[in-house]
């Protein structure tokens, strides 16, 4: 399991970004290693905390000064920067885990301790290095779910697969099918957690859903290969009664995360067996119907 960087290097690189603010590196060192209070760490812990906060870009340019902040600013962008540079194992559920002080594991408490960072502020840098991993990882998980059940759609059915995304997200789904006089539209959502189904969906994805009875949110599964290990959809009535509400025609919600219960959703692509070719039934796009059962991949962590 990662372990944040040594702590000797962190509080090194808290002091050079304090001193940097008002003195330039040749200044700071031979404060670092004058000064009788600074001599508690070694010109080598010195040397290579500088080398980290560099590499970090937490120092810019070819005098590496930082950007102008206050003493307690600078503890939380080191702090940032340790947990952001190793994205421990626990970090992809900190959304749920890390909710107040006591939360917090003891290897991050401690070294905010050293920093001088509050257990709160603590818990603030965690949630935002998190939404920033989250935000790049859903990404690319997104894309890569929506390709694969693309090519998965365009094998199994006897229908046009049409990817909408390309062309614009405006939409409100990702990819249409068409066939026989009937058509679905859907919206995808991608996941690599078994046990677990957290999505965002838009405004205008809701708004389209209100009004396009074809429109399907279709959760799909990859597997550490990037290959489809599960698909299924989510029930529209559960989406309705669980998204926001306007507080008042001076604010409206325009994105929102949703934590899906299993029992949500079905397994499969519901409606998606009149298009199947008779080879590809089965597997896991399934003949899914509202209601019929829950599927296995979100019953099991494993």
């Amino acid at each position: 399991m990662a372990s944040l960087p040594p702590k000797p290097l962190l509080v090194g690189a808290l002091r050079w970004l304090v001193h940097l603010q008002r003195s330039s590196v040749e200044q700071v060192w031979r404060m670092l290693l004058s000064h009788p209070g600074l001599r508690d760490l070694t010109p080598t812990q010195y040397g290579a905390a500088l080398d980290w906060l560099r590499r970090e870009s937490i120092l810019l340019g070819a005098e590496s000064k930082p950007v102008p902040m206050s003493d307690r600013l600078a503890g939380l962008a080191v702090l940032r920067a340790a947990v952001a540079s190793v994205e421990p194992a626990w970090l992809r559920d900190a959304d749920r885990t890390i909710r107040a002080p006591q939360d917090l594991p003891l290897d991050v408490a401690s070294t905010a301790e050293a920093l001088g960072v509050s257990a709160l502020d603590a818990v603030r840098v965690i949630k935002a290095v998190w939404g920033k991993v989250d935000t790049h990882a859903r990404a690319e998980l997104g894309a890569a779910g929506e390709q694969r059940l693309v090519e998965l759609l365009v094998d199994a059915l006897d229908a046009h697969v049409l990817q909408v995304s390309e062309a614009s997200d405006a939409f409100g789904y990702d990819i249409s099918v068409q066939g026989g006089g009937s058509a679905l539209h859907i919206e995808v959502k991608s996941t690599n957690r078994r046990g677990r189904l957290a999505i965002y969906l838009s405004r205008n994805e809701y708004e389209v859903m209100c009004t396009d009875h074809a429109w399907q949110l279709v959760a799909v599964l990859l597997d550490a290969a990037g290959r489809i290990a599960g698909v299924g959809t989510v029930n529209r009535e559960w989406i309705t009664g669980s998204v926001p509400v306007d507080g008042s025609v001076h604010g409206r919600w325009e994105s929102t995360r949703l934590e899906v219960p299993s029992a949500a959703v079905s397994p499969g692509i519901v409606g998606i067996g009149r298009w199947l070719r008779p080879c590809a039934t089965g597997g896991v796009l399934d003949v899914g119907t509202e209601g019929s059962g829950t599927p296995q991949w979100l019953n099991s962590a494993l």
